[in-house]
């Protein structure tokens, strides 16, 4: 595993060039090589969510699911203080659009941030379960088929309710990490979510 040497400066932190997938071993490769496509370069949708033709597919999916919620978390951290239960005591995209938070024994409304918390500890616990997922360089097909299309509707979710609800955030953690367009594409590209369920429009995302 590559490292920072102690006394690099901040701007060649982590300035190395992308490893290739086929040199690099052990059960987290597919998850080092994922982050460092987004190191060098997190405009570059397609290079990103593009499988290498080595790589299983399911595990490469999975591995994107973790990597989403990771920078999820970092969305949401931006959103705390403005985003409340005061000023989002529900759950919403739009007025059309209410969502219940899944993460209870029955599905109930929650304030949009605890909602958006509980989305992300549901969906880590789901992907971190060593029954379920055993390992990380191998996924039973039928895992990836009950659990990736659930999680994946549930986490756009958090992307909506910022959009509609605290632009500013939205378009600035957008510009930054090209987070929501990557999370598109790749929900569209696996088949993980319906063109139809996609509520915020082309032209807020960097395609």
């Amino acid at each position: 595993m590559r490292r920072n040497r102690i006394g690099t400066k901040a701007e060649f932190l982590w300035a190395w060039d992308v490893e290739d997938i086929s040199q690099m071993n052990g059960p987290l490769a597919v998850q080092e090589y994922i982050q460092e496509l987004i190191r060098a370069d997190s405009s570059n949708i397609k290079q990103i969510i593009t499988p290498p033709p080595e790589v299983d597919i399911n595990v490469w999916q999975y591995e994107h699911l973790r990597q989403f919620i990771l920078e999820l978390n970092l969305l949401v951290t931006q959103l705390k203080g403005l985003c409340t239960a005061q000023t989002c005591p529900k759950m919403k995209a739009t007025e059309d659009w209410l969502y219940l938070c899944a993460a209870h024994k029955k599905a109930q409304e929650c304030s949009a941030i605890d909602y958006m918390i509980h989305n992300l500890d549901q969906s880590t616990s789901i992907l971190t379960n060593i029954k379920t997922y055993p390992s990380r360089v191998s996924i039973n097909p039928q895992n990836a088929t009950n659990n990736f299309a659930f999680i994946v509707r549930r986490l756009y979710r958090l992307f909506s309710h910022t959009y509609f609800n605290h632009k500013e955030i939205f378009e600035d953690f957008e510009n930054e990490m090209f987070l929501c367009t990557r999370f598109t594409e790749f929900a569209l590209k696996f088949d993980l979510m319906s063109p139809k369920l996609i509520t915020i429009p082309k032209e807020a995302l960097k395609l």
